[in-house]
């Protein structure tokens, strides 16, 4: 039963009419052609995502953020203990964390789902209808999962995405909090790109030089074991993930399916991705990558799946924070073909040299 349930139907692609719509309606606008850069790119992207030109404004931006803890992080590889993650829940559902400050800036809204935060307080048990367990295994030594709990956290990534977009969500954020997820997520990247620990492994939270080590020992060691499940990409969810990671990437997957655009954020939700891509080939182009942050597996991760950053900002706190900051450039790019003035319509001359196709 779990097998038929965790099967993904073929994606479609964006639709190629309305991305070269886009692009000729961009050579009519009162200005030089390609004379708006990658808003341009951005602007023709969500008018393929949406199938049409000019495309519409986006009007219910929707942030979810996946919450869980990690059995890595008693192996001393962040800054910070692991209570940390259910405080930090509880501020977010006050409205205080970062997520919540630039999400209201740019005008989206904020769910938070708790996977396995290793807690059973109130603030956690009021997000918890998806929870998969408290934690995950130490997956240096053992499983994060068991394969039942990969599978359920992958359903509920599906259900959470088809829940937002039902409600009305038309542009989606997978947003990430646990301390400890950086090196889940660095293994997966390891493992999915070809790469050796030591170009993975980075400062996460703000660790010291033996912290470092102590991470890239626990990436080493996970790496091994996450290599002999890369053709099944649930098994290596359950292996070197957790039920936030793995939720996510059947978010990332789903949302997909569901033909709707997403904006990636930092590294665990670039590691999402990438099981996803695998979970269901061709989604990445359903994607756009918010920003690049400062953790050399989040680079790796992009050039993976071929996406190109909106900004550079070095930021690495996870959230969606990165995504994010990047939302009024995406509003601005929609905007700018939805509302923009024609030179037939403004009775502006064109250029007296036509420009070369881009």
């Amino acid at each position: 039963m779990d097998d038929e349930i965790l099967e993904f139907a073929e994606v479609e692609q964006p639709d190629e009419h309305a991305r070269s719509a886009a692009i000729a309606l961009h050579s009519k606008l009162i200005k030089p052609a390609g004379s708006l850069g990658r808003l341009e790119e951005l602007g023709v992207w969500v008018a393929a995502c949406q199938g049409q030109s000019p495309p519409r404004p986006f009007t219910r931006p929707r942030v979810v953020v996946f919450a869980g803890d990690h059995g890595i992080a008693a192996k001393g590889v962040s800054a910070y203990p692991s209570e940390v993650t259910a405080q930090l829940v509880g501020s977010m559902l006050t409205g205080g964390a970062a997520i919540n400050v630039l999400a209201a800036s740019a005008g989206a809204s904020v769910r938070v789902v708790d996977m396995a935060v290793d807690s059973d307080a109130p603030a956690t048990r009021s997000i918890g209808e998806f929870k998969v367990r408290r934690g995950s295994g130490s997956i240096d030594v053992e499983d994060a999962l068991t394969d039942d709990e990969a599978r359920a956290a992958v359903r509920a990534g599906r259900a959470i995405a088809d829940a937002e977009v039902d409600g009305g969500a038309d542009l989606l954020i997978a947003g990430d909090l646990g301390i400890g997820n950086s090196t889940p997520a660095s293994v997966l990247v390891a493992a999915l790109t070809g790469s050796e620990p030591v170009a993975v492994v980075g400062r996460g939270s703000g660790i010291d030089d033996n912290a470092w080590m102590r991470k890239a020992a626990a990436v080493r060691d996970a790496l091994r074991r996450a290599r002999t499940v890369l053709a099944d990409p649930v098994a290596l969810l359950r292996t070197a993930a957790g039920a936030d990671i793995a939720a996510m990437a059947g978010f990332l997957a789903q949302a997909s399916l569901r033909k709707t655009p997403v904006i990636l954020d930092g590294l665990v939700a670039s590691a999402a991705a990438l099981v996803a891509e695998e979970l269901v080939p061709g989604a990445r182009r359903w994607w756009a990558a918010g920003q690049r942050g400062g953790e050399p597996a989040h680079a790796l991760a992009l050039e993976h799946l071929d996406l190109d950053p909106i900004l550079d900002l070095d930021v690495r706190l996870g959230e969606g924070t990165g995504a994010v900051a990047a939302l009024p450039l995406v509003f601005m790019a929609t905007r700018v073909l939805a509302e923009m003035a024609t030179h037939e319509q403004a009775g502006v001359s064109g250029p007296l040299i036509e420009a070369p196709p881009s």
